[in-house]
């Protein structure tokens, strides 16, 4: 018999889904990969709008993600969709109006699951909503994706133990060899 439990699932969520979320999402799917648990997390994105439905990940985030190494695989912006509430573990939300969009559209029991990413981060994770947030680095220049770089990067090694504690929780599931 072999141990199969279905994997942890996590979303990042942003406006458009070409800055920030991408970028969350191809970060923690490095990092759980560098953890060793990549066979037992996902980790996928989405926007809370269908204004770029379609369109490729940003190139300034690309090179920034480049830049640091973390391999960024074919992306296409889609838009968030409500049966996500339950077949998600995690959704994690880049900016304070995302997360109250989430919260607000979240069925009962499954608001929970809404958070704010920051709130790994453990220099603010005390501190407010409403100073967590990632602002879109879409308006300005390559320094701002560098900026968002480190906001998510700070809240990576949370995230992650996070998901390990959260795997150690599941029992496991056997299936027949």
């Amino acid at each position: 018999m072999n141990s199969t439990a279905s994997p942890y699932r996590i979303i990042t969520v942003c406006t458009g889904n070409i800055c920030r979320s991408p970028m969350a999402e191809f970060m923690l799917t490095d990092a759980l990969h560098r953890a060793g648990l990549d066979d037992r997390a996902e980790v996928d994105s989405a926007g809370t709008t269908d204004y770029e439905v379609g369109r490729p990940i940003d190139p300034r985030a690309a090179r920034v993600l480049d830049a640091h190494a973390v391999p960024a695989h074919q992306h296409a912006a889609r838009k968030f969709r409500t049966e996500w509430f339950v077949e998600r573990d995690l959704i994690l939300a880049l900016d304070v109006d995302h997360y109250g969009h989430l919260r607000e559209l979240a069925p009962a029991g499954t608001e929970h699951k809404v958070r704010m990413l920051r709130e790994f981060d453990p220099a603010v994770a005390r501190l407010d909503h409403l100073d967590q947030g990632i602002e879109d680095p879409w308006f300005g220049g390559q320094s701002d994706f560098e900026l968002t770089w480190e906001l998510i990067h700070a809240a990576v090694p949370g995230i992650v133990e996070h998901v390990r504690s959260e795997l150690t929780r599941r029992p496991p599931v056997f299936a027949g060899a």
